[in-house]
């Protein structure tokens, strides 16, 4: 299972997403493909943030939702996100709380986790990360 992350859904989103993205994705067994109830909150933020919310409300409801599971950060999540993030600190290296929240649902479902963003998550030991946006920035 590969969880897309909020930066790869952006780019999914966009009016003319990479291709060589589409495709890797498109490699991917549909019932493999989710997100997060955190991630999608970042992606509702961030369309009513932009100038044209409408659109990407639009975009987000017509292209995304019917196409990706959307995992709860559900009772099992928070149990681990307390027990990591606590370790995290202890360690001296805390996380950002949505990245935390997102790893710990990946860490529940033994999934892989989609992003661009590898720094947030290189903390959170046990957590199988990937860069999905090297190729195209």
């Amino acid at each position: 299972m590969i969880v897309f992350d909020t930066d790869v859904l952006s780019y999914v989103l966009r009016r003319d997403p990479p291709v060589g993205l589409l495709r890797r994705i498109a490699e991917i067994d549909p019932r493999d493909q989710v997100t997060t109830s955190i991630t999608l909150g970042e992606l509702v933020y961030g369309a009513y943030r932009s100038k044209r919310p409408e659109y990407f409300m639009t975009r987000l409801r017509e292209l995304l939702l019917p196409n990706l599971r959307v995992l709860a950060f559900d009772r099992k999540a928070a149990e681990v996100y307390g027990e990591v993030r606590a370790g995290l600190e202890k360690a001296g290296r805390p996380t950002a709380e949505p990245d935390l929240r997102i790893a710990s649902i990946c860490l529940c479902q033994d999934a892989s986790l989609a992003t661009g963003n590898i720094r947030h998550y290189q903390k959170v030991p046990g957590l199988k990360v990937d860069d999905w946006l090297k190729p195209f920035r």
